[in-house]
């Protein structure tokens, strides 16, 4: 395999030794994995932006801090050094939630930081030591997909008390390691305070995971985690330690309740299609 030219600077730098064999290919970045002396770790190479669109990508920056005010300026401004501080600023959104999150406890991948465009991270393994499947690669008992639903719904939690909504929260965005859950791909992290969609992406996050798991434990379909917990964020009331219990009553005298359920179905099913259509272009790179 001919190593990436985006990873020869890493090797240059002693960074890395060298690049073992590609991991995977996304509309976003590409992942190989690669080697430090007798670690077996994983590089993200970010796509360039020619290659992706940014128009997909205003609903998530929305709320999100410029580290300069020029850059502020030029971004809003669209100029072509705007576009460029707008692809760093999308790339270090990610790094910056990896280490804020790892801090908090959150199950993602160690960061061993970030060169030249790339993330230098953990690579995570099943209990053979093989590159750990995606969630929705797996088969699951019920146990298995409630114990599952569980401790994501954990890791959203936590997440949130950090300030920050994943925003493409899927099957396809969780490994399955030895010890359970752990989340990747934070790009469009989503700030929680910050913008006016952050409520339905949090509730699209959880609906996506729910339409999956609840496959094997259908029981997951009465729950209503991410109404719950948002309605303890708004009122300043959620903790990591908060125990939720998957139960929430709207207030019926001013939402329709039957319209409610009716628009969490379309998500779900929304997840599905959308599953579909990742797995789709996947499979085209």
């Amino acid at each position: 395999m001919k190593t990436p030219q985006a990873l020869m600077a890493l090797i240059d730098d002693g960074v890395i030794d060298e690049v073992l064999r590609p991991l995977k290919s996304g509309k976003e970045a590409s992942v190989y994995v690669v080697r430090h002396g007798d670690d077996v770790r994983c590089a993200k190479v970010y796509k360039d932006m020619a290659q992706r669109s940014f128009q997909q990508r205003v609903q998530y920056q929305e709320g999100r801090k410029v580290r300069g005010s020029r850059e502020a300026r030029a971004i809003g401004k669209a100029t072509n050094y705007g576009r460029k501080q707008q692809e760093a600023a999308w790339k270090n959104t990610e790094v910056d939630a990896l280490y804020q999150l790892r801090d908090a406890g959150v199950r993602v991948p160690e960061p061993y930081g970030y060169f030249h465009g790339v993330l230098v991270m953990e690579l995570v393994t099943d209990a053979e030591g093989f590159s750990a499947p995606r969630l929705g690669e797996v088969e699951l008992t019920p146990a298995q997909a409630r114990e599952f639903h569980a401790v994501l719904v954990r890791q959203v939690v936590l997440m949130l008390c950090c300030g920050l909504i994943h925003g493409d929260l899927s099957p396809y965005n969780v490994l399955v390691g030895p010890d359970g859950p752990v989340v990747i791909d934070f790009p469009q992290v989503v700030s929680a305070a910050g913008n006016n969609a952050a409520r339905t992406m949090l509730l699209r996050d959880v609906n996506n995971l729910t339409a999956y798991l609840g496959r094997w434990a259908p029981g997951l379909f009465d729950t209503w985690y991410a109404e719950e917990m948002w309605a303890l964020f708004e009122a300043g009331e959620l903790h990591p330690d908060t125990e939720l219990t998957g139960a929430w009553t709207p207030d019926e005298s001013a939402i329709d309740l039957d319209s409610v359920r009716h628009a969490i179905n379309d998500a779900r099913e929304e997840a599905l299609i959308r599953q579909q259509g990742r797995e789709a272009a996947e499979e085209a790179d």
